[in-house]
């Protein structure tokens, strides 16, 4: 079982790493883990630890008083944890160095600067779409179980046109209950409450039949 990685691990790579780009490097300067200067350029100050924590952002915040280029330093990792955390990286202009700790290579996973944020159009009117669909306000903010969504809504309305009126062809229950998409939900069949019983004709599954029996009364 390979030992854990220390803080002093990642220091030898950041070194050469630096050193091969022409600076002076030297470590616990001024509480700075890594500093390394090049002319009379910015001085580069790298936060190193054995993994991405809010000690950690703290730390590189704190060293932008003093220079404009400060990375955080840490072992190399694949996962989406690391990969979120290098967005907020960038979100709060530092920058990353990632230390492969197999050889040693250092990779500038990215550089400190201004952050842009990325607008992504299909992002926004999916949110919105969901807003707009969505009746009332089902969920409670910061709830971790099950979120009623609007498709979830849909799916309630048409359990209870099909507890009450019996099976029904797609198309009708579209117009009766409200839902436009009725014949492709019918036919999904997410939560296992519906069943087609003839060509375009759908009743509830007996999973469905006590869902709606749980359902609350309309007022």
């Amino acid at each position: 079982m390979p030992a854990p990685c220390r803080e002093t691990d990642l220091y030898a790579p950041l070194k050469a790493f630096l050193e091969a780009q022409g600076y002076e490097v030297k470590s616990e300067v001024a509480g700075a883990d890594i500093v390394a200067c090049r002319g009379s350029e910015e001085p580069v100050i790298v936060e190193m630890k054995t993994g991405f924590s809010l000690a950690l952002f703290h730390q590189g915040i704190a060293r932008q008083a003093v220079s404009e280029a400060v990375y955080l330093a840490v072992p190399r990792a694949t996962t989406k944890a690391f990969r979120d955390n290098v967005g907020l990286a960038r979100r709060l202009g530092l920058g990353v160095l990632s230390v492969r700790l197999a050889d040693g290579f250092v990779e500038p996973v990215c550089d400190p600067g201004p952050f842009q944020p990325r607008r992504v159009p299909k992002k926004r009117a999916r949110l919105l779409r969901e807003f707009a669909r969505r009746e009332g306000d089902p969920n409670t903010g910061g709830h971790r179980g099950m979120i009623v969504t609007a498709y979830r809504q849909d799916c309630e309305r048409l359990l209870r046109l099909l507890a009450q009126g019996g099976a029904m062809r797609g198309a009708e229950a579209a117009k009766a209950a409200g839902v436009p998409a009725a014949t492709a939900i019918l036919a999904a069949n997410h939560y296992g409450w519906f069943e087609r019983v003839s060509r375009g004709v759908y009743a509830l599954t007996p999973d469905g039949e006590t869902a709606a029996a749980g359902l609350p009364a309309q007022g």
